[in-house]
């Protein structure tokens, strides 16, 4: 991954609890999402299926939940560059959303734990145990992401969290170190500020990022 895309995530990896960064720790067998070979013919998403029952008028009734389906018309290209730009976008939403989903569990995770902390030293005290061992964990993961995955996740952690990686970074961190991290991406190009719009700028995106969560690509 770029520096760029490295910063945004080492920034908010830094909010990992104390429970996550142990798991972390212990070492894990799952494949994250950067390192496993895209498919584009197999979902990122499995389809979820829930079975339950519900009491109607005294009698036990069985029904099944399933994904929501999402109907499109078949995307039409121009050209043969519009279509390899649309199967990029495809790749690159299957490999940084489960990040950018990570990142918000991360996000309510930390909020939950914060609050079990007395004071504000302790919480200064937490973060810097955490940092460099965050750092040292997460370099690596994040050198497997292209730039243009980078800018998206950017994004796609507004889309999950509704606020953006700079409001993050600074109501959990510091409001000088979302100013080191913003610079930082002005300078490539990027902007830590960036919202995600699903009905107009983002709209094509969003079509993706609704099929790949529902299993349909």
């Amino acid at each position: 991954m770029t520096r760029l895309a490295l910063h945004i995530l080492t920034a908010l990896a830094l909010l990992l609890p104390a429970a996550a960064r142990a798991q972390a720790v212990n070492g894990s067998d799952d494949v994250k999402p950067e390192d496993a070979e895209v498919d584009m013919d197999k979902p990122t998403f499995v389809p979820n299926v829930k079975v339950s029952k519900v009491l109607v008028d005294g009698d036990s009734i069985q029904y099944v939940e399933l994904n929501n389906v999402y109907v499109y018309p078949q995307p039409t290209f121009k050209n043969a560059k519009r279509r390899v730009a649309f199967n990029k976008l495809v790749r690159n939403v299957k490999k940084v959303l489960p990040i950018a989903k990570e990142v918000n569990k991360i996000i309510i995770e930390t909020y939950e734990y914060m609050q079990t902390l007395p004071d504000k030293k302790a919480r200064d005290e937490h973060m810097k145990r955490v940092e460099e061992d965050i750092k040292r964990r997460y370099t690596p993961r994040m050198k497997k992401l292209s730039y243009s995955q980078g800018k998206l996740l950017i994004k796609l952690v507004y889309r999950e969290c509704n606020s953006s990686a700079y409001d993050l970074i600074r109501a959990f961190i510091s409001p000088v170190r979302a100013g080191f991290y913003q610079a930082f991406a002005w300078a490539f190009g990027a902007s830590l500020m960036k919202k995600y719009d699903p009905e107009k700028t983002d709209r094509l995106t969003e079509r993706v990022v609704l099929m790949v969560e529902s299993g349909q690509l």
